[in-house]
């Protein structure tokens, strides 16, 4: 995967949530939890907008955490939509295969900002690079010219 801005990533992330609710049937259920999935699912970008301009490291990790539990939220609508009946899984495999990768780096990134490894700068994580092999997630991070990488192990691609 080529070198990308999260926020731009995040926003992607957005637009096919917004896409996903309208294509989604008129049926109350299926209104109901897409009205859900669209509601956490378009936070996710906006909370990490909110943290670059954040005054504080802890205001930072504050904003990325929040944007991590709407993120946690929308896979759940997602996987309801599924469990449902909704829609096909095969319809959405791309999608829950992204929620997974932004949780990866969303919590690398508050666990670094947490542990205050870097300074925060107006624009902390500028850029970032993923990489996976059968077991692992590698995202390596570039905060203003320090770079930095994590892995996770065990990653569970749907």
């Amino acid at each position: 995967m080529s070198v990308q801005d999260l926020g731009v990533r995040t926003k992607e992330f957005s637009l096919r949530i917004v896409k996903l609710f309208s294509a989604l049937p008129k049926s109350p259920e299926a209104q109901i939890i897409g009205k859900q999935m669209l509601r956490s699912g378009t936070s996710v970008g906006a909370h990490y907008r909110e943290g670059k301009r954040a005054r504080s490291k802890n205001e930072f990790a504050s904003k990325i955490d929040a944007g991590l539990q709407e993120l946690e939220e929308t896979g759940y609508w997602i996987e309801l939509l599924v469990d449902a009946g909704i829609v096909a899984e095969n319809r959405l495999l791309g999608l829950l295969q992204e929620v997974d990768e932004l949780t990866a780096i969303l919590v690398t990134v508050s666990k670094s900002t947490k542990a205050q490894q870097f300074p925060l700068k107006k624009n902390n994580i500028s850029k970032y690079h993923l990489r996976c092999d059968e077991k692992n997630l590698f995202v390596n991070f570039q905060f203003g010219h320090n770079i930095s990488e994590s892995s996770h192990s065990n990653f569970d691609k749907h």
